[in-house]
């Protein structure tokens, strides 16, 4: 089996900080070739991969002012539909944008589609509904307009998350300075609970940031910026817990099962997919609010930080994700016997 899998350029592949979805792209890639099976990551120049990498943009147009984006993306994924006939399937984990060469070749098309960042790119995944695959990372995430051949949630490479039994003593918001993620929310709940805050991600909303974030830095509050891996592990490691008081219905959100395979508990809205994640008073708390948040955070001594890590282990492990994909490959080169497996429901793998 010869795969093509597409990763986004905005971001090396893997990141050295932020960059979810070359994130994961990376982990199905290196996971696929300790399964034996031939991939060509398609990446910026500067990636990393144990498979064959295949570049035409030189380097992350968020890392390098001087790459263009659309002009870098054309050419980026022009160049696997140009080389599709060299392979057996090609996965895209770049959006919707590869869609629109699906129908110029034989080889068939995965997407994962990592969320929808707006209503109006949908005309485009409902025109090639059916003719292509999708799919969800999350149950919460399907859009009814479209069909799907699976759910699979995300994984972690469990070597890079080290298991804390001890809690820390601070509070940790680790992601996008948005309003989308609440970040003056998890400052107002580190607060009003007399706990540390650090706060750690790329700041993707200036004005929010200058008006509403650092107005409150102190020897409690403090932001460190983005970080990176090694980072990351010590910072979700050492939390007493991860807070993650989100506005818009996440997709998914890696900070979390990332803080889970750490021993951190997580205290999350409930947006989006965060109840398939957590299992509230098991592995940290669902809430509404920042008052029901503020309660859970006195009420965090009472969940095991063994089963933070076990739900990992059990659900969200890269082999597991790697497995489930391995598993929809074989599935969609069998539909080329006339046999259709794509469901409208939510199925779901391991």
């Amino acid at each position: 089996m010869k795969i093509a899998l597409i990763s986004p350029i905005a971001w090396r592949t893997p990141p050295r900080h932020y960059g979810p979805w070359e994130n994961i792209a990376s982990l199905i890639c290196e996971g696929l070739i300790k399964k034996g099976i031939d991939v060509t990551l398609f990446a910026t120049a500067d990636s990393i991969t144990a498979g064959e990498l295949c570049a035409i943009c030189p380097r992350g147009y968020e890392e390098d002012e001087t790459v263009e984006p659309k002009v870098f993306e054309c050419l980026h994924i022009s160049e696997v539909f140009d080389r599709a006939d060299e392979f057996d399937l090609i996965h895209n984990n770049f959006d919707f944008l590869p869609l629109t060469y699906s129908g110029l070749v034989n080889t068939p098309v995965l997407t994962t589609i990592h969320g929808f960042s707006s209503p109006a790119i949908l005309p485009v995944y409902e025109k090639y509904n059916r003719k292509t695959h999708y799919v969800s990372i999350s149950n919460s995430d399907r859009s009814e307009k479209l069909d799907y051949i699976a759910t699979i949630y995300h994984g972690l490479n469990l070597e890079q998350f080290t298991f804390k039994k001890e809690a820390g003593n601070y509070l940790l918001f680790f992601g996008r300075i948005h309003p989308d993620k609440g970040a003056k929310e998890a400052i107002e709940i580190a607060k009003l609970s007399g706990k540390k805050l650090i706060m750690a991600g790329i700041i993707q909303d200036q004005d929010y940031f200058d008006k509403e974030i650092s107005v409150h830095f102190s020897e409690n509050i403090t932001y460190i910026g983005s970080v990176g891996p090694e980072k990351r592990d010590e910072l979700l490691g050492g939390a007493y817990a991860l807070l993650h008081p989100i506005f818009f219905a996440e997709p998914f959100g890696l900070s979390v099962v990332e803080a889970m395979a750490c021993g951190t508990p997580v205290i999350a809205f409930n947006k989006g997919s965060m109840p398939e994640l957590i299992d509230d008073g098991k592995n940290g708390f669902i809430v509404s609010n920042v008052k029901e948040a503020v309660n859970a955070v006195g009420k965090i001594s009472q969940i095991d930080r063994q089963c933070c890590r076990s739900t990992v282990e059990k659900r969200f492990s890269v082999e597991i994700m790697v497995d489930n994909y391995i598993e929809i490959y074989k599935q969609i080169l069998d539909m080329s016997k006339g046999i259709d497996l794509r469901k409208n429901d939510k199925m779901q793998l391991r």
